[in-house]
Parts: C-alpha cells; sequence; structure tokens
C-alpha cells in the first residue's frame, strides 16, 4: 500500500508546511482502527485554508483516505479527546515524513504524559461531567428517568477517562478495559447501573449521589487550568473567557463550569455598572492568594 501511494505523499513532503506524514494501514485483529478504509494517509501541516481537508482514493478493491489537518487541530484533538483513532495513528503509524523531527517530538511529549496537557484535558473532561450530571439530575427529578439514564451513562463515561488520566494515560477507544484495570470502584457503579435488580429509579439515585462524591472530590484538580489562566488578569468577560485560546477548546461546557465553580467559591462574581443603573455587567474573577494556596504555587 505504501508503493501505491508514493506519488501522493512525495508530491506533499515537498510542500514547505507539511510537518509530517504518517502511514496507518489495516490490521485484522484491529479493522476499525482506519475506520473500515485499507489505509490512512495522515498528513500534519503548519497552516491552511481549512483546518482538516480530507480526500478518498481506491485503487482495484482497496480503498484508502488521506487526511490532511493543521497543527492546531492536532492538537486541538489531543487535548479535547474527539478523535479516538488520533493516538494510536501518532503512536503506531508508520512515519513516513518528519520536518525537523517533529513527529518524533511529538511522540516523545505524548509518552511523558500526563505532564503533557494533562491540565486541561482533566479540565475539559469535567466541565463534560458537571453538564452530563446536571442534566441527567434534572431530568431524573422531572421523572424522566429513561433520558436521565443516558446522561448517567455518559457521566460515569467522563468519570472514567478521567481516572484513565489521573493515573497517566491516554483514555483508549475500550474505556471501560482501561477503567477495570486503573479505577475499579468506578467500573463497579457502571455494573450496577446497567446489571442491577433495583427498579431503574433505585438505581439512578444511588448513582446520583456516588457522582455527587467524586465530582466533589476531583473539583480542585480539575479547576487548575482555569483558574490558573484566570489569574492571569484582573477580571473577565464571559465573551473574553470564550476567546482565551485555551478555553475556547471547553466549547459550550465553559459557561456551565464557570456556573459551577462560582457556585463552589473557586471563581467569584464582580458585578460592574451597565448603562443601567439597575443592571449590572457579569464580571468573574479569581483572587491570586486563593489559587497560589490551592495549588502550593510560588508564583503562577
Amino acid at each position: 500500500m505504501e508503493q501505491i501511494l508514493r506519488p501522493i505523499y512525495q508530491e506533499r513532503a515537498s510542500h514547505p508546511d507539511t510537518l509530517g506524514i504518517i502511514l496507518i494501514n489495516k490490521k485484522e485483529n484491529a479493522l476499525n482502527i482506519t475506520n473500515t478504509f485499507d489505509s490512512v494517509l495522515l498528513i500534519i501541516v503548519k497552516d491552511q485554508d481549512s483546518s482538516i481537508f480530507t480526500k478518498h482514493y481506491m485503487y482495484g478493491d482497496k480503498k484508502m483516505v488521506m487526511h490532511i489537518l493543521t497543527e492546531k487541530r492536532l492538537k486541538k484533538w489531543l487535548f479535547v479527546g474527539s478523535h479516538k483513532r488520533l493516538v494510536d495513528w501518532l503512536f503506531f503509524g508508520k512515519v513516513i515524513f518528519d520536518r525537523n523531527e517533529f513527529l518524533y517530538k511529538l511522540r516523545s511529549e505524548l509518552q511523558e504524559f500526563p505532564f503533557f496537557g494533562r491540565k486541561i484535558k482533566t479540565g475539559i473532561q469535567f466541565s463534560k461531567l458537571i453538564r452530563r450530571y446536571l442534566e441527567g439530575k434534572e431530568f431524573f427529578e422531572s421523572g424522566n428517568y429513561l433520558d436521565s439514564y443516558s446522561h448517567v451513562v455518559e457521566s460515569l463515561h467522563h468519570l472514567g477517562r478521567l481516572s484513565i488520566i489521573d493515573n497517566g494515560l491516554y483514555p483508549e477507544v475500550t474505556v471501560w478495559a482501561q477503567v477495570k484495570k486503573i479505577e475499579p470502584a468506578i467500573y463497579k457503579l457502571y455494573e450496577e447501573l446497567v446489571m442491577s435488580d433495583e427498579s431503574l429509579e433505585k438505581r439512578l439515585e444511588l448513582l446520583f449521589l456516588a457522582i455527587e462524591f467524586l465530582i466533589n472530590s476531583r473539583t480542585q484538580d480539575a479547576a487548575q487550568h482555569i483558574l490558573e489562566i484566570m489569574v492571569t488578569q484582573p477580571s473577565w468577560t464571559i465573551q473574553q473567557l470564550h476567546e482565551q485560546e485555551e478555553l475556547s477548546l471547553y466549547s459550550t461546557e465553559l459557561e456551565v463550569f464557570v456556573e459551577y465553580l462560582v457556585d463552589k467559591e473557586y471563581i467569584l462574581v464582580e458585578p460592574t455598572l451597565a448603562k443601567s443603573e439597575s443592571v449590572f455587567h457579569r464580571n468573574y474573577v479569581v483572587d491570586r492568594q486563593f489559587v497560589e494556596s490551592k495549588y502550593n504555587l510560588g508564583k503562577v
């Protein structure tokens, strides 16, 4: 397959913006690693008009896909965890081209995890957990147990991913196989939800109590990323938080996360007068001494 694709990747390797090229071939015991294709050609570039560009090819009965993505999109997928196959591709794919050891250095950074992006990945997963938990509890309290059930499953999934990240690993596609080894208590909660003989209402009630406890125990660790960013300026509007490069990765969960941290008094609300005398803007502040004491930081 490499020989068939050589003219395609050689042309891309000649572009000065191309940072690295990886070839991933389908394996008999892992057919889904290539998303049903026989081969995946992953090309990482410094910049291009679109953050991701995809083409499909065929050769006889073989089908191939080429993904060209920017370095920025690559980093976003690694932080957010929205592309489940990407880490496997980076680790186990064959390096075809590597400008200035870009891929070698990237692999080294990934192997040094949890230092690489641990705080931001923890914060993002935790913010997703908060949204699922709150929405699931709302469904539960209104008697919509099946809708609540699906949110609890997602909440447990995010808890599982958090436990994997806490242990310095990357969540794999088979998350629950990892969780069973690393955090059997969370795996047990999942088993109780899906296999217990209790009524659905009773199962959900017990799970919400357990999840709430686990959320509270992880809040300080999960808040570190956003708090360390927020102490870099005296006050933030919600729009400024959305526009901050790393916090933008939290996407729609950002505002739910901020409100949760306000409720827990990690973030303070600073009212500032708007045009109307009776209406105030709601700005957000973090006390530097609070952050430094929470995380034993001499200097943030």
